[in-house]
C-alpha cells in the first residue's frame, strides 16, 4: 500500500514539472512572441516611414499674396522657384496699387502676405503704428511679422518721341512751369503718387493748379503710369526704376531722397491668415539670397 502511495506521488511530480516545462517553452517560442528589441527595431521602422509619407505627402496649401503692382515681374518669377522649395504650396496672387489692397484687406478679402510699396498703406494696417497714420485702429498685421522687404527708386521717364527737352527732374519742374507738355503721375493713394507729390512740393509746384492746366494725367497704379509713357500718351512720367525696367526704358533721372524720401517697400503676414506657418515661410523665402538676387535684377535693391 505505502509503495502504491509513493509510486502514485512520483507520477503526480512529473506530470506537473512537464507541465511547467511546456508553459515555458511556449513563452520563450519566436513565434509567439517578438523580442523587445525586435518590436523596438519594427516601431522605428514605421516612425520613419511615416514622417517619409507626411513629408512626401504635405497637405497641399493655397497661399494668397496681395502685392504692390511693382512686383509683378519679380513675384511671379520668385513663384516658379518656390515650387521646388514648397511643392505642396500654391501662390495667388493680387496685384494692384497699395491703396486698393489694403482697402480690400480692411472690407474682408482673403488675404496671407501684405507686401506694399509704401509704408504708409502698411501702417495704415497695423495697431502698433502711429495713431495720426492708423487713424481706423485697424489691426490686420500678425505681430512680429513685418520686415522691410526692399528698397525702390523713384523714376522719370519720357516717352519716345516726345517733343519736350526733359533731361531731369530739374527740367521737368522747369517745363511744368513754362511749356505744354503733359506728365503722367499715379493717384494720390497710390504710393508712387504720393512720391511724385513730394516731388512737385520739392519744387514748390502746385499739384492742383498743374491738372486744372491739362499738364498732368494720372493712373491708379504705376503700371498705368508706365503704360502711358510707353504708349506716348503723355511726354513724360515718374514711376520705379523697376517698372521702367521691366518696360524697357530708360530713366532720364531719379530722384533723391531729398526729394522724396526713402522708397520702402514693408511686407508681413497677416493675422487673419489660415497657413500662417506657410505664410511666414514664403515671406522668409522672399528674404534669401535667391529670392533676392530675382528682385535685384530688375532694380530693386536690399534695404540697408
Amino acid at each position: 500500500m505505502k509503495k502504491a502511495f509513493a509510486l502514485a506521488a512520483v507520477f503526480a511530480l512529473a506530470f506537473s514539472l512537464a507541465g511547467c516545462g511546456g508553459g515555458a517553452s511556449s513563452a520563450a517560442s519566436p513565434s509567439s512572441a517578438a523580442s523587445p528589441s525586435s518590436a523596438a527595431s519594427a516601431g522605428s521602422g514605421a516612425a520613419s516611414a511615416s514622417a517619409s509619407q507626411t513629408e512626401t505627402e504635405a497637405e497641399p496649401v493655397e497661399l494668397t499674396v496681395f502685392a504692390a503692382a511693382s512686383l509683378t515681374e519679380t513675384l511671379n518669377q520668385i513663384a516658379e522657384d518656390y515650387k521646388a522649395v514648397a511643392p505642396n504650396v500654391t501662390l495667388t496672387f493680387n496685384f494692384d496699387s497699395s491703396g486698393t489692397l489694403k482697402t480690400q484687406i480692411q472690407e474682408g478679402a482673403v488675404c496671407d502676405v501684405f507686401l506694399s510699396a509704401g509704408q504708409k498703406q502698411m501702417d495704415q494696417l497695423d495697431k502698433t503704428a502711429d495713431a495720426s497714420v492708423n487713424t481706423e485702429g485697424l489691426d490686420f498685421v500678425a505681430e512680429g511679422t513685418r520686415v522691410n522687404l526692399l528698397e525702390n527708386k523713384v523714376a522719370l521717364c519720357v516717352a519716345e518721341g516726345s517733343d519736350a527737352s526733359i533731361a531731369s527732374f530739374d527740367d521737368l519742374a522747369k517745363a511744368l512751369e513754362s511749356s505744354d507738355i503733359l506728365m503722367a503721375m499715379g493717384n494720390s493713394d497710390v504710393p508712387v503718387g504720393q512720391y511724385t507729390q513730394q516731388i512737385l512740393a520739392y519744387y514748390g509746384l502746385n499739384e492742383e493748379a498743374l491738372a486744372n492746366a491739362g499738364k498732368i494725367t494720372y493712373g491708379s497704379n504705376v503700371k498705368e503710369v508706365t503704360t502711358q509713357i510707353t504708349e506716348g500718351s503723355v511726354d513724360c512720367g515718374v514711376v520705379y526704376c523697376t517698372d521702367a525696367y521691366s518696360a524697357g526704358i530708360t530713366p532720364v533721372d531719379y530722384a533723391t531722397e531729398e526729394m522724396c524720401g526713402q522708397v520702402i517697400y514693408p511686407a508681413a503676414v497677416l493675422n487673419i491668415s489660415q497657413h500662417s506657418e506657410e505664410a511666414q515661410a514664403f515671406l522668409d523665402y522672399l528674404q534669401t539670397d535667391a529670392a533676392m538676387q530675382v528682385f535685384e535684377e530688375v532694380g530693386f535693391s536690399p534695404v540697408e
